[in-house]
């Protein structure tokens, strides 16, 4: 039987063991820069499902529960919906013992009454969930910003639902900076994209476009509906 050339600190180069009469045998375990390579398929994909659910382009994967979720429920989040609804939740339950108050106040521009809120308002009622919604609540004429804050002090939870037409309808209602910033420093309102995105939003409303929400682009409104659902169910 060949003898290993290099028998005590092994060889130092791939060369080297290839022309080793007892490992050239082993060779193909060497890449072409010597030693095993990092890169092969299995250390590569063992990889990408490491690091608490994070997929390769570095955004979250919806792999988690929060602790507000019901017995049984299938309904999957990211840590970071999990993050920016967990204040929001805090307050629900903070306020669960006030009576009187609607679970949700639905915020939307008037051209979506009839389309993309009233959706929205129909999927979170077929929940149980009890909405205030302009289409029955508020008078006509009201300023947005006096919508929000009547409807916030009457509900446990703000939903603003974001789209092209409430972008157009913000920087006419004269929404200042500070008036909304003390909104949300309650931590009771929450953004929903629809049919746009967060940085058109940041652009119309730095404020509002820097806290998390949720994404009808990631996912059917039918289960952000179920997830608003969800966070304010007791």
């Amino acid at each position: 039987m060949a003898s290993c050339t290099a028998p005590v600190n092994g060889h130092r180069s791939a060369s080297a063991a290839a022309n080793c009469p007892a490992c050239r045998g082993r060779y193909g375990r060497y890449g072409s820069g010597g030693g095993y390579n990092p890169y092969s398929p299995s250390s590569y994909s063992s990889s990408l499902t490491s690091g608490g659910g994070r997929s390769i382009g570095g955004g979250s994967v919806r792999s988690s529960k929060p602790r507000w979720s019901g017995v049984g429920s299938s309904i999957l989040y990211t840590s970071e919906e999990i993050r920016s609804l967990t204040p929001i939740r805090n307050n629900v339950e903070t306020l669960a013992k006030q009576p009187d108050l609607r679970d949700v106040f639905l915020c939307h521009a008037w051209d979506d009454r009839k389309g993309a809120a009233k959706e929205l308002h129909d999927l979170l009622e077929s929940h149980g969930v009890s909405v205030w919604f302009s289409e029955k609540d508020v008078s006509l004429g009201v300023p947005l910003l006096r919508a929000i804050d009547k409807g916030l002090a009457n509900s446990r939870v703000g939903i603003v639902l974001v789209t092209p037409a409430l972008l157009r309808r913000l920087p006419a209602e004269g929404i200042a900076d500070k008036e909304l910033s003390a909104l949300l420093a309650g931590d009771r309102l929450v953004p929903i994209v629809h049919d746009t995105t967060y940085e058109a939003l940041r652009e119309v409303s730095p404020l509002l476009g820097s806290r998390s929400g949720l994404n009808t682009t990631e996912e059917p409104m039918a289960d952000v509906a179920a997830k608003l659902a969800e966070l304010v169910s007791l």
